[in-house]
């Protein structure tokens, strides 16, 4: 039997998609990677970057606890004119405090995209939600809150959110909530400070109503940047809606 000779470099270059070697095996394809959104690690985006069904696919991002298999997740609303992005740098502040989290990349009808998002999370075996929102995520947050959904909302968080935004009326929705309600602001973002006091005072039904005035002007979540603001809206969590 005459020995094997072994092609030539160029040859199997040519026709490596065809398996060229030895073994006359087929090449894999390359792996596809999620999207970062410009904002994640490709290691995170892989773990949990997705599309959101909603009117229209959305960007998201999932996050469970840091323990796993939570319960109680955070569904976080971006400002106007921004992304899911927005929140990803807080994002690891409420898994390691026991709650799953989305954000999401919202686009025309916010609370509808919120329902989307509850419905997602329902199927990842979530029993309850926080909605938090920044500016007019925020707004949309408590109309979604104030209308029936997949899963109940243990409480409602706005950050410098407008009383009304689009077709969205928040001091309609807050007046008809019964869960506990983060309201914060910085004193010099107006007319956001006024508007702030205005959902304040419409919460006539919330068990607990917490309004945080800091001073200064940041907007959304930049608040949580400052101060004690990120602090004390864990701290509200933590003692109004726990993630066990």
């Amino acid at each position: 039997m005459k020995p094997r000779t072994a092609l030539p470099a160029s040859v199997c270059a040519a026709l490596l998609l065809a398996g060229c070697g030895s073994t006359g095996g087929t090449a894999a394809a390359p792996k596809p990677t999620a999207p970062t959104y410009g904002c994640l690690t490709q290691e995170r985006a892989d773990k949990g970057s997705f599309a959101l069904d909603s009117a229209a696919p959305r960007d998201a991002y999932y996050q469970d606890s840091d323990a796993g298999h939570a319960r109680t997740a955070v569904v976080l609303s971006h400002e106007n004119a921004s992304s899911l992005c927005e929140w990803i740098p807080f994002l690891e502040d409420f898994t390691k405090a026991g709650y799953a989290g989305l954000a999401f990349t919202s686009a025309g009808d916010v609370a509808q995209d919120i329902e989307a998002a509850a419905a997602h999370l329902k199927g990842k075996g979530v029993q309850r939600l926080v909605l938090i929102g920044a500016s007019k995520g925020g707004t949309a947050s408590l109309a979604a809150a104030a209308a029936p959904g997949a899963l109940p909302v243990a409480a409602v968080a706005t950050l410098s959110s407008p009383t009304y935004h689009g077709g969205w009326d928040g001091k309609a929705a807050i007046g008809k909530l019964t869960v506990p309600l983060f309201i914060a602001v910085q004193e010099n973002d107006q007319p956001f400070a006024e508007n702030a006091a205005e959902l304040a005072a419409a919460a006539t039904a919330a068990p607990v109503k917490d309004l945080k005035v800091y001073q200064g002007a940041g907007h959304g979540t930049r608040l949580l940047e400052q101060g004690t603001a990120k602090a004390d809206l864990l701290a509200f969590l933590a003692k109004n809606a726990p993630a066990g």
